[in-house]
């Protein structure tokens, strides 16, 4: 089975609506990681929850992906999307 590269979005558990988009191949280790305070640009704001990812099958294409994704929403954006797919979630 081809291994899968992520791009996810963290929200900030101490810190609501604080928002963190990254990217790697092993979600529940870089969770662990940013939580633990490795990370200097998420230390502030742990711990973090998972509140959305997004699968690639290459890390060229989820690269690029967060790249977009960092580069083109601001944070007021950002909410607006979660908290849409959330509304969206909830009445299925």
């Amino acid at each position: 089975m081809k291994d899968f590269h992520y791009v996810y979005i963290l929200e900030s558990i101490s810190q609501l609506r604080h928002y963190y988009t990254g990217s790697t191949n092993n979600i529940a280790e870089r969770l662990k990681k940013h939580n633990e305070g490795g990370c200097p640009h998420t230390a502030k704001f742990h711990p973090w929850q998972i509140k959305n990812y997004f699968a690639f099958n290459s890390k060229e294409k989820a690269l690029k992906f967060e790249i977009l994704d960092v580069g083109f929403r601001t944070r007021i954006c950002q909410t607006a999307f979660l908290e849409s797919a959330e509304k969206e979630n909830s009445n299925k």
